[in-house]
């Protein structure tokens, strides 16, 4: 305890500070990575509205009620709903897998670009990670060779972030079942998160990794693909013997849900319901991502960029000598407009923008970015 005590040091998350600090004070925030959220009025019926005004403000069950875990089951056909453990928001799932997995010294390989909140955690308690790079000229894939090489005897856990995300990037069957054959071959674990699934471009729902081998956590919520992330809802799914252990941790972090995010989450997943919130979701994409690739085709050779094809995100690489953060602050500083820089996910001269708003708002804040851009290449 006392070794880990030591260890445990955070470094500032980055990325998530900026859009603490910012993303409510801006005129225009396109560094979100989900669609424009729902109301309650969007998302259930008058009577329902009604019913919910009955529900009890108590505890809930502590790994979520059973309503709400068997329509969370439905994803994942032959769980076990015991497998399934609620949590707040998908990153309490995270970090409760990070804290009850790695020990120091263990090894940890981790895809980049991505989020970084496991990359972090995975360092504070003592973990020796190396990176998986997705290479942009393969359209934001693993070459293969690189998954041989760090994917080892050793390995102790493999993370991914599928669709991904900065990216939008989905993972070839290939190069995914590769991914599973290195991980079996090692006597690893394969953590996914997989809060965009449901948010394709194509429609095409993309396969879960869970079931897919013996040692597999998988992450998801209503954040991302769902436009719900005010509930502050996600889970984990995964083992029985992993699930239970995972509830002692749980019990010394957030204990529950509460009880309207549980009650609101599990009418969110009824069938019905879950497909029409989805085909919302990717009816924005569909509507905006041209509306932001034209704008991005009208710089020229400024940005390249492999288009998404799941998610409200576009990750580009800029021809402009600029660091990513400073470039971004700039825009924010002059223009008002938040971004988020390369180097939050670990790779500098790129950005990513968020393209989940409404229409007239991302054309708004894009506009601003422009009159900046335009501003610098005088400057040149």
């Amino acid at each position: 305890l006392l070794q880990r005590k030591e260890i445990m040091k955070l470094d500032m998350f980055k990325m998530e500070r900026m859009q603490s600090l910012w993303e409510n004070a801006v005129d225009y925030n396109l560094s979100e990575s989900g669609v424009h959220p729902l109301t309650l009025n969007e998302l259930l019926s008058a009577e329902e509205i009604k019913e919910l005004t009955g529900v009890e403000l108590g505890y809930t069950q502590t790994n979520g009620t059973p309503p709400l875990r068997q329509q969370i089951a439905r994803l994942y056909p032959g769980i076990d709903p015991e497998n399934i453990m609620v949590t707040a928001g998908s990153s309490e799932a995270n970090f409760l897998l990070m804290w009850s997995l790695i020990e120091p010294g263990d090894k940890v390989v981790f895809e980049l670009p991505n989020y970084l909140q496991m990359w972090g955690l995975a360092k504070a308690f003592g973990a020796r990670v190396e990176p998986l790079w997705l290479k942009e000229e393969l359209g934001w894939q693993p070459a293969p060779e690189d998954i041989n090489r760090v994917i080892t005897p050793g390995t102790k856990l493999v993370i991914l972030t599928n669709p991904n995300n900065p990216t939008g990037s989905i993972l070839k069957p290939g190069l995914r079942e590769k991914i599973i054959q290195r991980v079996e071959e090692a006597g690893a674990w394969l953590i996914a998160d997989e809060v965009y699934r449901g948010a394709e471009i194509s429609g095409e729902e993309t396969a879960s990794f869970y079931g897919q081998l013996k040692q597999v956590a998988v992450v998801g919520g209503l954040s991302k693909a769902y436009g719900l992330p005010g509930l502050r809802l996600g889970w984990l799914a995964g083992p029985g013997e992993l699930v239970r252990k995972i509830w002692t941790y749980h019990d010394y972090t957030t204990i529950s849900v509460s009880a309207l995010t549980d009650h609101l989450a599990a009418k969110a997943l009824e069938p019905d319901r879950r497909l029409k919130l989805l085909n919302r979701t990717r009816d924005i994409i569909r509507h905006n991502l041209p509306l932001l690739e034209k704008w991005l085709q009208s710089f020229g050779l400024q940005f390249s960029y492999q288009a998404p094809s799941a998610g409200a995100i576009l990750f580009t690489a800029y021809n402009y000598d600029y660091n990513s953060t400073r470039l971004v602050e700039q825009i924010l500083k002059e223009k008002n407009v938040l971004l988020v820089p390369g180097d939050h996910f670990e790779l500098d001269r790129h950005l990513r923008l968020g393209f989940g708003s409404r229409p007239e708002y991302l054309q708004a804040g894009l506009g601003r970015v422009a009159e900046f851009l335009t501003e610098l290449n005088k400057k040149r």
